[in-house]
C-alpha cells in the first residue's frame, strides 16, 4: 500500500511514518478463518457492515479504505464532521477523494457520521448535495440538547421543526438521514420521545440509527418495547457493547468488545428480524484501543493491535447475524 500524500489532511511526519508502516501489516493479513467468516454481508440478512472511521482516524483515506476492505467490511460509516475524517468546510474538495479511496478498494460510504442539525447551516446543503453526488445514501445526525427552561413539549416542538426541515433537504438530494438514540439526557434516549416525533413528521427521508448499545443501558430489560415502538422508522444501525463497572464506590459504564458485555446480541437480532429491520450496520470500537477508539490522529499502541480488534468483533458479529 502506498500513502496518498494528497489526501493526508496535513498529518505530521511521524502520522506519515505511522502509515507507511501498515502497508506490511496489511500485505501479511492472514485469510484465517475470521476472514473468511468476515466476508461480504451478512448470508441470512444481506445486511452490510461498516467501520466507524472514527477509528481509522490514525490513517489517511487511502489507508483507511484499504484496511478496512483487507479486514472483510462491506464499507465504512465516514466522519464528516468537525475534527472527522472530512472536514464540514473541505467536503466538496475531500468527500469525492474519500469515496474514489473506497471505491478502489472495493468497498462503499454505507453511510456518514455528522454533525448536521439544522436545514440553514451553512455546511448542511454543501454536505448533502456532495453526498448525493457520489450515491451515499444515508447520513447520522447531531444530537439536540432538552432547554430546561422551556419544559419538555416545547423543545418536541423545536426539534420536531428543525427535523422537519432536514426531511424536506434530505428528500431534494434523496439521502436518508437517522438520528441516534444517544443515552444520557439527549432527545431521543429513552426513545418514546424521538418514536413519537418521527411519527408525526412522517417522511421516509429521516429516521433513526438505532443504537443496541445505548438503548440497553437506559432500558436493560425494557429495551425490546422501544424497538417494536422505533422499528419503522429505523435506517441505519450502530453495534457495540459495554458493561457496568463498579470501582472506587463509583458505578461507571465500561465498553468492552462484542460478546464481552451486556448486550443481548442474541435477542436483538431476533427480534430486527421479527420486526422486519433491515438496515446497514456500523461498528464501533469504544473500548481502549490506544486511541483510536477516540479518534486520534497518533495511537499508542501498534496500529495490526487495532486491526485484530476489529476482525474479532467483526468475527463475533457475523457469528450473530448467521446464527
Amino acid at each position: 500500500m502506498c500513502i496518498d500524500v494528497t489526501s493526508m489532511n496535513e498529518f505530521s511526519r511521524r502520522d506519515f511514518l505511522l502509515k507507511s508502516s501498515c502497508a506490511g501489516l496489511l500485505l501479511a493479513l492472514p485469510a484465517t478463518a475470521e476472514n473468511s467468516l468476515s466476508q461480504k454481508k451478512s448470508q441470512i440478512t444481506g445486511q452490510k457492515i461498516a467501520v466507524f472511521s472514527k477509528h481509522l482516524q490514525w490513517l489517511d483515506y487511502r489507508g483507511m479504505a484499504e484496511t478496512a476492505a483487507k479486514i472483510g467490511f462491506d464499507g465504512v460509516d465516514l466522519t464528516v464532521r468537525p475534527k472527522g475524517h472530512v472536514l464540514p468546510e473541505k467536503v466538496e474538495d475531500d468527500l469525492p477523494k474519500a469515496a474514489e479511496a473506497c471505491k478502489k478498494a472495493g468497498i462503499e460510504i454505507l453511510m456518514m457520521s455528522t454533525a448536521i442539525d439544522d436545514a440553514a447551516h451553512p455546511t448542511t446543503e454543501k454536505i448533502l448535495r456532495t453526498a448525493s453526488q457520489l450515491g451515499i445514501k444515508y447520513y447520522r445526525m447531531n444530537w439536540y440538547r432538552f432547554d430546561k427552561s422551556i419544559g419538555i413539549d416545547k423543545n418536541l416542538e423545536n426539534f420536531k421543526t428543525k427535523m422537519i426541515d432536514l426531511a424536506g433537504m434530505n428528500k431534494q438530494y434523496g439521502i436518508k438521514g437517522g438520528y441516534q438514540n444517544h443515552s444520557g439526557t439527549w432527545f431521543g434516549a429513552p426513545i418514546w420521545d424521538l418514536g413519537m416525533v418521527l411519527r408525526e413528521i412522517n417522511s421516509e427521508w429521516l429516521g433513526c440509527q438505532y443504537d443496541i448499545r445505548h438503548a440497553t443501558v437506559e432500558g436493560a430489560q425494557s429495551w425490546p418495547v422501544g424497538l417494536e415502538y422505533i422499528a419503522p422508522y429505523i435506517n441505519m444501525i450502530d453495534i457495540k457493547d459495554f458493561r457496568w463497572d463498579h470501582s472506587d464506590g463509583d458505578w461507571e459504564l465500561l465498553d468492552v468488545p462484542l460478546g464481552e458485555g451486556m448486550v443481548d446480541f442474541k435477542q436483538f437480532f431476533k427480534l430486527t428480524g421479527q420486526f422486519n429491520i433491515k438496515a446497514p450496520l456500523s461498528i464501533h470500537f469504544e473500548y481502549d484501543l490506544g486511541g483510536a477508539n477516540l479518534g486520534l490522529r497518533v495511537l499508542k499502541i501498534p496500529g495490526e493491535k487495532v486491526i485484530d480488534a476489529m476482525k474479532k468483533d467483526l468475527f463475533t458479529l457475523k457469528q450473530y447475524l448467521n446464527g
